[in-house]
């Protein structure tokens, strides 16, 4: 039988031949038992549900299923992957056609699943990837950062305004394919090498830096900033490196009219460098100033925490309590910009982070100045290039320090030299060399010196640290204990914060939250305060799933939040106080549970004006079930929200049941308008509401496969009724953003065995993430041709 054949083979890759045909246990001879059964289920499946559009004349979706095939399933891997997503999200055989039962649908998927996996056990296929990709903006951030101990950095020098940003594809920046320079790119990046070693090095010469902070129209500054004194409110917060020891101009722009004296304050690390006063007499010790006002303040060099707010008067009224609440400032006058400029009256290079991580030598007299330069350089390029350094590297730094030393001083030649370390291609680029000789095709295992690299911009967005660069170069990551210990380290280390603010944002949209507008006359109450709020509950119960190791479920289900009060006071949760951030536990049966009850999730998936349950329904398919819609046909119809013979307001649910009378659009939004609905009960910024257009909201809707999905509860319900199945999708992210490329059909057995090995621990983030990190895909990759010129 070929079935027989099949498992044969199978064991001889393992090399167990000889006892499965002299002496089969029982255990295997249950496994062929079962491949068989599960080959004349599937054969039976086919020939009666797919096969009458499938075949080779209709052709239907491009699709020809033959169940003479399934004798080898892994000959054509593609075409039987996809069957099996159909068949475990049971959207075919298709709405109004036969349809096999429960027990069908597993058993052929587990058979065909099975197959499959013993497949790509034998030949894995890790797809292709570039031999050189660039850092993208944030992993060349980071890498700075801890490269040179810079963060922070001014205004003038950030990194969205001196580089471009990166493009994207399935929701990602990291996707290798994308990641090329261009000239005009190029420029961008020696332009940054310029500056960031000007103030790595705290350069005395270095040009007149302008950094201006303008706080939004919509910020209300009636209450204390976080991070701002206490007795404080409003104004602005400010982190910024500041190159050198000198002097530097602080120009402060207020709005709003001061009827009585406001007095603001400047402060460096909290402590209070200038006082003024707006408006009145000017109070013992503040100077009276109306306009625009400028101070010059001498600031240590380093990162520094600059506030600028007002003094709280605790005897004024707060005018709020007397009119209705607008999308401003507040009543009371506000900082509008803050610039800063400066060094002016440099008095020295300052003892800064950078210098301190730079300069661990420092040469007494001229004749140790080469030698000091050679350990500083030697220490640097290693971290730099993500490898052991050679005298090749070295070779090619030295002449520039050189360059720099005869041009001013030992500081200057040193400055030169990370200048030109920082524009070189092992730095920009990451780069994994196929083994020399290796055939186009050849799958091998990477050196532990790329498997470093892959893992340390995988878990922290950045470069490797010191102690797994020594892992790498003794060749200790190929020691699985040595490698998984790695990997939890890196975890539970603080940068690993990246797989927050680098991938869950991007995997689930978090950063379109800041870009929304909702519209200014409908939701009054929205303003950018609750926006940061939106955005900080989010990056907090995120980090609690990472730093607890919780289960992923709770991603979902979890009865816990982070609010302060502006937020909870939208929430309508009680007894919060302050601008800080608390966890609470919210009550049983809570709306708010999870992702899904989060503001910033509901108003990323909202227009401007309304509540979109498509919006809801594609977010919900495509992040978190993997399984997203097809793009709409083209001249799709706007939505009509008013009865066309009555002109009475249609509430959202009745203008899209008028929408889905269009044949073309009722089949996608039979799957992702239920869930929408679900949702209704959140409004366009998340807060929760009983009626639309004076209507009761109905939040029940039947999907497809007649399974009723009955408001926020009913769609966690539904996606956690499998939780292999949300799990996958989340694997299938991690692994799409661990490896840089698209994920193909070719990766689902490596998903399929991270999901079922994580199952164990309740498909725990940690758990999930080793599986990426251990998987095949990950470890190993598939050498490429040889591009030869025409």
């Amino acid at each position: 039988m070929r079935g027989r054949l099949s498992g044969r083979r199978f064991l001889a890759g393992a090399g167990l031949i000889f006892a499965s045909l002299v002496f089969p246990t029982r255990g295997r001879t249950q496994d062929i038992t079962a491949s068989r059964e599960g080959n004349q289920a599937a054969s039976a499946t086919v020939r009666q549900y797919c096969v009458t559009c499938h075949n080779g004349k209709l052709r239907t979706a491009g699709l020809v299923l033959d169940p003479a095939a399934l004798t080898e399933v892994s000959r054509n891997a593609e075409v039987w992957e996809k069957v099996v997503h159909q068949l475990r999200s049971k959207t075919m055989p298709p709405p109004g056609m036969p349809q096999p039962d429960a027990a069908t649908y597993e058993k052929v998927a587990a058979f065909l699943e099975t197959e499959l996996d013993r497949a790509a056990a034998a030949h894995p296929d890790p797809g292709e990837l570039p031999n050189l990709r660039r850092l993208t903006r944030t992993e060349y951030q980071n890498s700075i950062r801890d490269l040179l101990s810079i963060s922070d950095l001014p205004k003038e020098m950030d990194f969205s305004l001196l580089l471009p940003a990166d493009n994207a594809a399935s929701g990602f920046d990291n996707i290798a394919d994308l990641l090329y320079v261009s000239p005009a790119v190029m420029e961008r990046y020696l332009d940054a090498a310029r500056k960031i070693s000007r103030l790595a090095i705290g350069d005395p010469a270095m040009p007149v830096m302008v950094n201006i902070h303008r706080l939004p129209l919509e910020q209300p500054q009636n209450s204390r900033v976080d991070e701002l004194p206490f007795g404080t409110r409003g104004g602005i917060a400010i982190h910024s490196y500041f190159p050198v020891d000198g002097e530097y101009d602080f120009q402060i722009e207020t709005d709003g009219f001061a009827r009585e004296p406001h007095q603001f304050e400047i402060t460096v690390d909290g402590e209070r460098k200038q006082l003024a006063q707006l408006g009145g007499a000017a109070g013992r010790g503040a100077r009276r100033r109306e306009g625009p006002t400028e101070y010059r303040i001498s600031v240590k060099a380093g990162p520094r925490l600059i506030g600028v707010a007002f003094v709280q008067r605790t005897e004024a009224l707060d005018e709020a309590t007397l009119r209705p609440r607008m999308r401003t400032r507040g009543t009371q006058p506000a900082i509008a910009a803050v610039t800063i400029r400066g060094p002016y009256n440099v008095t020295g290079p300052g003892d800064t982070p950078s210098r301190r991580r730079i300069f661990i030598c420092q040469p007494q007299t001229p004749a140790e100045e080469t030698a000091c330069a050679r350990q500083i350089l030697s220490t640097l390029i290693p971290r730099a290039y993500r490898r052991p350094v050679t005298d090749q590297d070295l070779a090619r730094l030295l002449p520039f320090y050189e360059q720099g030393r005869k041009e001013r001083d030992f500081d200057l030649g040193i400055q030169t030299a990370l200048e030109r370390l920082l524009v070189s291609p092992q730095f920009l680029y990451r780069i994994e060399r196929d083994p020399a000789g290796a055939a186009p095709g050849t799958t091998y295992r990477l050196n532990d010196v790329d498997l470093a690299s892959r893992l340390s911009f995988f878990l922290w967005s950045s470069m490797p640290d010191d102690e797994l660069l020594d892992a790498a170069a003794a060749g200790r990551l190929k020691d699985p204990q040595v490698y998984e210990q790695q990997v939890r380290r890196m975890l539970a280390d603080p940068r690993s914060e990246s797989m927050v603010t680098n991938f869950a944002a991007q995997w689930l949209y978090l950063r379109d939250v800041e870009v929304k507008k909702p519209d200014l006359f409908v939701f009054q109450d929205f303003e950018e305060g609750l926006r940061k709020s939106f955005e900080r509950e989010t990056e907090l119960f995120l980090d609690s799933i990472l730093r607890e190791n919780r289960s992923v479920r709770e991603l979902l289900t979890a009865n816990y939040t982070f609010v302060n009060e502006r937020l909870a006071r939208h929430y309508g949760i009680p007894n919060v106080r302050g601008s800080q951030f608390r966890r609470v536990t919210l009550p049983p049966g809570s709306p708010r549970a999870g992702l899904l009850g989060q503001g910033g999730i509901l108003t990323l998936t909202s227009y401007s004006t309304r509540t979109s349950p498509v919006l809801r329904g594609k977010y919900v398919l495509e992040n978190l079930l993997a399984a997203p819609p097809p793009p709409p046909p083209p001249n799709v119809p706007s939505l009509n929200t008013e009865n066309a013979s009555s002109g009475e307001a249609l509430s959202l649910r009745e203008a899209m049941v008028q929408h889905r009378a269009n044949p073309a659009c009722a089949s996608c939004h039979a799957r992702m308008d239920p869930i929408g609905f679900a949702m209704e009960n959140f409004d366009a910024v998340g807060k929760w509401r009983d009626q639309d257009a004076g209507k009761p909201i109905d939040v029940s809707s039947a999907l497809p496969d007649g399974a009723v999905v009955n408001g926020v509860q009913g769609v966690r319900d539904l996606i956690l009724r499998d939780p292999e199945r949300f799990a996958g999708a989340v694997t299938q992210k991690l692994l799409m953003y661990g490896l840089g490329r698209n994920v193909q059909y070719f990766d689902a057995p490596a998903v399929r065995k991270i999901v079922r090995d994580a199952a164990a621990s309740d498909y725990t983030f940690a758990s999930l993430v080793l599986g990426v990190a251990q998987s095949d895909p990950f470890k190993i990759r598939k050498s490429r041709p040889e591009k030869r010129n025409p």
